[in-house]
């Protein structure tokens, strides 16, 4: 480990957590359950979600949705399509809550991952998540995960409100926040757009090569454990 790397900031999809999980199992569970959002109707945060939806529909596509069943045809759609749009975002963690809750999800991290936290701890590191995933999302899956409550292990979260992964000013925005110098942090993905505009922002990058993927970078490792 770099002595000068003070933050470590990692992604969870092909990351911490296997890609199959988030298709497998979240994805799935949250089509499932589209329907239970009407019962959350009134939160403020559903509310403003629904509003959202709309809203993108009439730029996109010029057409105004004025049903919930339009929203949630919609929903359903960019869940199949993968979108990283905030909304959807956020309904996703509100419907996961409930599963992670209840037990029907546990949090999929590979097993080298909570020793490398621990490990990284005790250095005196500190460990952020970015993940187009919504912070809400994001603390669920590390709260209730295979291996307990991982929680504790993270100082921040970072999602698609602070901007694109795949803009190199979304990482000066959050090494702005954290207030220090770039190549201070140590940024953990799987794709390559990421590490290309995390290392633009002057961040030092690895690519993680989980099982399936394709190494495209020039530091890389296969598990935490090796970094």
């Amino acid at each position: 480990m770099d002595k000068q790397i003070k933050y470590i900031l990692t992604d969870i999809e092909g990351t911490t957590s296997s890609v199959h999980f988030v298709y497998e199992v979240l994805f799935p569970y949250f089509r499932e359950h589209l329907n239970d959002l009407t019962k959350h109707a009134q939160v403020n945060e559903v509310k403003q979600a629904f509003a959202e939806v709309i809203e993108i529909t009439l730029q996109e596509e010029g057409k105004h949705l004025t049903t919930t069943e339009e929203v949630l045809a919609c929903l359903e759609k960019w869940s199949r399509e993968d979108r990283k749009l905030t909304p959807l975002k956020t309904l996703q963690g509100v419907i996961w809550k409930n599963g992670y809750e209840t037990g029907a999800i546990t949090g999929h991290v590979y097993e080298d991952v909570p020793t490398a936290l621990n490990q990284w701890r005790a250095l005196g590191l500190k460990i952020g998540v970015f993940s187009s995933g919504s912070i809400a999302a994001q603390k669920l899956l590390f709260r209730f995960s295979d291996f307990g409550d991982l929680s504790g292990h993270f100082s921040n979260h970072f999602d698609t409100t602070t901007g694109s992964k795949k803009d190199h000013e979304t990482y000066l925005i959050i090494t702005q926040f954290l207030g220090l110098a770039a190549d201070q942090i140590l940024f953990l993905s799987d794709i390559v757009a990421e590490l290309e505009a995390a290392q633009k922002a002057g961040l030092q990058t690895i690519q993680l090569v989980r099982e399936g993927a394709a190494v495209g970078w020039s530091h890389t490792v296969q598990h935490f454990l090796e970094i």
